[in-house]
């Protein structure tokens, strides 16, 4: 009697495990696509509180048109702010114009902050004309335009992309060339390079990342190494979070010693904190509530680490996660753009082995 009296508890126990496991995967939001585009590789995504996206797509490959366009509630788009602005073209003066535009991001005072490091096919920087462009999107004009000094952002730095702190008057951006992060004083326009060649800002050797298997290679057949990338401002703007692409460790510091230009390399380097290992990601992003978005390249996720660094699989799709790279934050839904990256002929022996088209996906997180 016991024995079949077991039984029946183990298998109700075991039918309840399997509904709630069940009810778990049904409770996970679902990617909805917002965008795709056919022909070009996109790489960032801006979404704000009224609804709008903002889309990039760097010069990096030969077929190249427009560097920002925004997204009609139809699904199609126009080039952002206008098309003089997304004229380039080779042999062009690129001070006044987008060369390659690395990454859009809309702060909490409605403006479009777009990275352009100038950098075609990564090359090195294009006639100085690597920026930072503001745009005031109450009426879509350009309002002001930051430059660099060589000594922050050379002709060999690949300026990658940024925060912004309207409080405090700051913005962050990562080098994702030779390692390093960029502080920008906003109100001044006075800038400077920290953390260069710092184990934090440098992609860790003894990582071997790969996607499925297959590690991303390139042309000369050597593993390539990506270093300071992601990057994320906490809510209170107390912490600047960031992360070399190809390794998994993450990383913050305090944002008050890198607005404090009198701070020496030294006490910059002694506040940066290594907050562990988690997963390999290109973009990241904060909600309101001190939970930090990542990508998972290797394994087509996104994950959330809680404020108290516990990490949670939300969404998971291999068709659709291709290389998610870059994210925004509105109106409850995250933002993600599927960039491709790893099918790019760079790293498949100049091969592209893109599946088209280029998407953009949002998720419900709140």
């Amino acid at each position: 009697m016991n024995r079949y009296l077991n039984s029946s508890v183990l298998l109700l126990t075991t039918f309840i495990a399997s509904a709630s496991l069940s009810a778990n995967a049904q409770e996970k939001p679902k990617l909805e696509k917002v965008f795709e585009d056919s022909t070009y590789q996109l790489t960032g995504v801006a979404a704000t509180a009224d609804g709008r996206v903002f889309v990039n797509y760097p010069y990096w490959l030969d077929k190249h048109e427009y560097s920002v366009v925004e997204v009609g509630k139809d699904g199609k788009s126009k080039p952002y702010p206008d098309a003089s602005w997304n004229s380039f073209k080779k042999g062009d003066d690129g001070k006044n114009k987008f060369v390659c535009v690395q990454a859009v991001v809309a702060d909490d005072k409605n403006y479009l902050w777009i990275v352009d490091p100038a950098g075609i096919g990564l090359s090195e920087v294009y006639q100085e004309s690597n920026k930072v462009i503001k745009i005031n999107l109450k009426n879509n004009k350009v309002e002001r335009i930051y430059r660099f000094p060589a000594s922050v952002a050379g002709k060999q730095s690949y300026i990658n992309d940024i925060r912004i702190d309207n409080k405090n008057g700051y913005a962050y951006l990562t080098s994702s060339s030779n390692g390093g992060i960029v502080v920008l004083n906003i109100l001044t326009g006075n800038s400077r390079f920290v953390l260069s060649g710092h184990p934090s800002t440098l992609s860790d050797n003894s990582y071997k990342f790969s996607i499925k298997g297959n590690s991303l290679l390139k042309e000369d057949g050597t593993t390539a190494k990506i270093n300071s990338d992601g990057i994320a401002l906490s809510p209170d703007a107390a912490y600047l979070y960031y992360k070399p692409l190809t390794d998994n460790r993450l990383y913050r510091i305090s944002t008050g010693v890198l607005m404090d230009f009198k701070s020496t390399e030294q006490q910059v380097a002694d506040k940066v904190e290594d907050l562990g290992r988690f997963v390999t990601t290109d973009g990241m992003e904060f909600d309101q509530d001190g939970n930090l978005y990542l990508g998972d390249l290797e394994n087509s996720r996104i994950v959330k680490i809680s404020p108290d660094l516990k990490q949670e699989i939300i969404a998971e799709d291999e068709q659709k996660l291709i290389w998610p790279d870059s994210y925004s934050i509105a109106n409850g839904y995250l933002y993600i753009s599927s960039s491709q990256i790893q099918y790019m002929p760079w790293f498949n022996g100049g091969e592209n082995k893109t599946a088209l088209p280029y998407s953009v996906y949002r998720l419900k997180i709140k």
